[in-house]
């Protein structure tokens, strides 16, 4: 099991943050990959605004996170940072959508058609909007969301009614295990459909970005493709919160 540190320092940020960049450096050389096509996504769930100050001095510039309602209160917190830019990660009930639309410029885990419309109509309003990347279910666990690989299809192609959500990519989270011949798979499905899809997507779908690959596997995830990997306790350190906290059950 990994032990991650605690970075509480803005040099400790630095240190953390070039481990990382050398261990995605050193998996796009197993690729046969550019480093320059691969970003990294701190994720800052649960870290308070002290710590996210210094991860801003090491270099962060954007972060993901999983629930709106702490994300907003760190926007509004940190607003003397205008160049700091926030990405929700997480899955999103509609009443929650107007906050979204406020303040984030990247939504990664779209997979209806209501969050898609609310979504688009309080960006509309705003006169903004929005890069958003379809979140896929590739492990077929009932307990996480996303759309199923064989709906996806379907449903992009109903996205360009949506004028402000730019469409992106793909998104997903692999099955969590230790055991890299059970979690490769997921990125290899989210892959394979992402080329699938770049033959029928309709006009204006990009299907540029795979965002995949987080502490634990996002090293897996670069062999197989990823453009985004999220990463949270291998920057920040452990969380005291348990995952199920941030990534509610299904039907929540």
């Amino acid at each position: 099991m990994t032990t991650y540190t605690t970075a509480s320092t803005v040099e400790e940020f630095r240190q953390h943050l070039a481990g990382i960049h050398a261990r995605i450096a050193a998996a796009c050389k197993r690729a046969g990959r550019d480093p320059a096509t691969v970003r990294l996504l701190p994720v800052s769930k649960t870290v308070p605004e002290e710590r996210i100050r210094h991860a801003y001095a090491a270099g962060c510039r954007r972060l993901g996170e999983n629930k709106v309602q702490e994300a907003h209160r760190k926007w509004q917190a940190m607003s003397d940072l205008p160049d700091l830019g926030w990405a929700i990660i997480g899955h999103l009930q509609t009443n929650k959508a107007k906050l979204v639309a406020e303040f984030t410029s990247e939504f990664q885990a779209l997979d209806s058609l209501r969050v898609a419309k609310a979504l688009d109509t309080h960006l509309q309003a705003l006169g903004r909007s929005l890069d958003v990347l379809v979140q896929v279910n590739t492990s077929a666990e009932a307990s996480k969301f996303g759309l199923a690989p064989d709906a996806v299809e379907a449903f992009v192609k109903q996205l360009p009614a949506f004028a402000s959500l730019r469409v992106r990519g793909l998104m997903t989270l692999a099955l969590f295990s230790a055991d890299a011949a059970k979690v490769r798979p997921c990125f290899v499905r989210l892959r394979q459909l992402r080329e699938r899809l770049r033959q029928s997507a309709p006009a204006g779908v990009v299907m540029d970005e795979l965002s995949m690959g987080m502490s634990g596997d996002f090293e897996l995830a670069i062999e197989e493709g990823a453009t985004t990997v999220r990463v949270g306790q291998a920057i920040f350190g452990a969380r005291a919160v348990p995952d199920s906290a941030y990534w509610p059950p299904v039907g929540a």
